[in-house]
């Protein structure tokens, strides 16, 4: 075997050992991404079972329920156009109530999120920047006046 040969061989196992590498990475980046919707969105796209994603949006009040298990709760994220009915069994974070903004992670399963996370404000006046977006696409958002 000739040096040019082998030098075409030891190029061309580089070449597909990082073209494999390169396939890895970007199939585990697709597997982690997590999209966020608000309830529009999310009903208007076809959204396989098994597609994760996030949805944000305001509880939607006299809508929190809680099932006999003491851990399962009820509620529906709403954006004011299209509201979600979502399931989740868990520790609601403190500040999670009725009218709030939320975030919910998880999948949609026959009209009904299944959440695994469930996220709320933090405090008083801030609310993530993708629930205030989705707010002002419907046109419900109502920004406070400022001192």
């Amino acid at each position: 075997m000739t040096r040019k040969r082998r030098r075409l061989y030891a190029v061309t196992a580089g070449m597909l050992l990082l073209a494999a590498a390169v396939g890895l990475v970007l199939n585990a980046f697709r597997d982690s991404l997590v999209f966020f919707y608000g309830p529009s969105e999310a009903l208007a796209k076809s959204l396989s079972p098994d597609q994760r994603f996030r949805l944000g949006g305001l509880v939607e009040p006299g809508s929190l329920g809680k099932a006999g298990d003491g851990v399962t709760v009820t509620f529906k994220v709403t954006d004011g156009a299209a509201a979600i009915p979502v399931r989740y069994a868990g520790i609601l974070p403190d500040l999670f109530r009725e009218g709030q903004g939320v975030i919910a992670e998880g999948r949609l399963l026959q009209g009904t999120f299944e959440a695994r996370n469930v996220l709320a404000k933090h405090d008083e006046k801030y609310m993530p920047p993708e629930v205030v977006e989705a707010l002002k696409k419907s046109g419900q958002w109502q920004a406070e006046s400022k001192p």
